[in-house]
């Protein structure tokens, strides 16, 4: 593959989602050929953005296992660490809407809001605050605080005024530093209190899409490769109605994934779409912020992923 250009996406999951991302990077990294790091173009939303910064800054897949079952890498803050500031429940939120202004915008404009961008403006507005996530990634930008890896490193997420989907670090995206642009990806609204960048607020960049695949239909790359945490192809049967719910969003997801995926490979790109089924979502449960479960989802991805990646098609 070392003559190909080769697209990373990684979408979004909260705490559970990254951990299971992590747990099938060496697979993927071997299928790939080359360091993921190297990817020409690396897309991160949310829980993936985290990993995206991650890989483009230098640590490798395995420091990442690592990072995640607290080994390796005393400089930097632990997993655990981010689990004590989101809490497996957020926090009671403030007594107000989430964005009045994006409201207003859709009344003015009805067409320029996605209708789940807008749903999240009725929510009210979270007050977690993501304190180890920004340390995490200070720490690693030290050397370089207000610059992007050179290779194409786009972070996804919301204004939350206008309700538009917003690149960080693609030409014509707003301008951020590399931690800004994270912790502005992994705001969920109704939990962690939006970012502030600039004169604008942005949330989770998956609150438009958990993955941003379509992002990628013009970069004229021979192939991309997705990790979707919270779509799901096949599931299980779970008895218990809120499970069965769950599964329904995951499979809702995973049209929409489908969807962005034709736009790509329409331009001629083969795209390689890899998301959690039957023997990952009984561990990954319904709660992606339920840190306690973080090292059985790795441990299960380690072995999950690399059987999906054996299989033709990838998905």
């Amino acid at each position: 593959m070392s003559g190909k250009r080769v697209g990373l996406v990684l979408g979004g999951g909260g705490i559970l989602g990254a951990a299971w991302m992590i747990g099938g990077l060496a697979a993927l990294q071997e299928r790939i050929g080359r360091p993921l790091g190297d990817c020409d173009v690396i897309v991160g939303t949310s829980a993936g953005s985290i990993v995206a910064a991650a890989l483009r800054l230098g640590l490798s897949p395995d420091q990442l296992v690592a990072h995640q079952l607290g080994e390796g890498e005393e400089h930097l803050p632990g997993a655990h660490e981010f689990q004590h500031d989101s809490g497996r429940l957020p926090p009671p939120p403030r007594a107000r809407f989430g964005s009045v202004r994006m409201v207003a915008t859709a009344a003015l404009a009805p067409h320029s809001v996605h209708p789940r961008a807008l749903a999240s403006a009725f929510v009210p507005q979270g007050r977690a605050q993501h304190h180890a996530l920004r340390r995490y990634l200070e720490t690693m930008v030290r050397h370089q605080p207000d610059h992007w890896p050179e290779r194409d490193t786009w972070i996804v997420g919301v204004d939350y005024e206008r309700g538009r989907r917003v690149v960080f670090g693609r030409p014509g995206g707003p301008p951020a530093s590399l931690p800004d642009a994270v912790v502005a990806s992994c705001s969920i609204p109704g939990w962690h209190a939006p970012t502030t960048i600039g004169d604008r607020r942005y949330v989770d960049g998956g609150v438009r899409s958990v993955v941003s695949l379509d992002l990628l239909h013009d970069q004229r790359l021979d192939d991309v490769y997705v990790l979707a945490p919270m779509a799901s192809y096949a599931t299980d049967r779970p008895c218990r109605p809120s499970w069965r719910a769950e599964r329904a969003l995951r499979q809702a997801f995973a049209a929409q994934v489908s969807l962005e995926r034709r736009k790509v490979e329409r331009a001629g790109t083969r795209v390689t779409v890899i998301t959690p089924g039957p023997d990952d979502l009984p561990t990954l449960g319904i709660n992606l912020m339920d840190g306690r479960r973080r090292d059985d989802v790795l441990r299960t991805a380690q072995v999950t992923i690399p059987a999906t990646l054996s299989r033709s098609g990838g998905r």
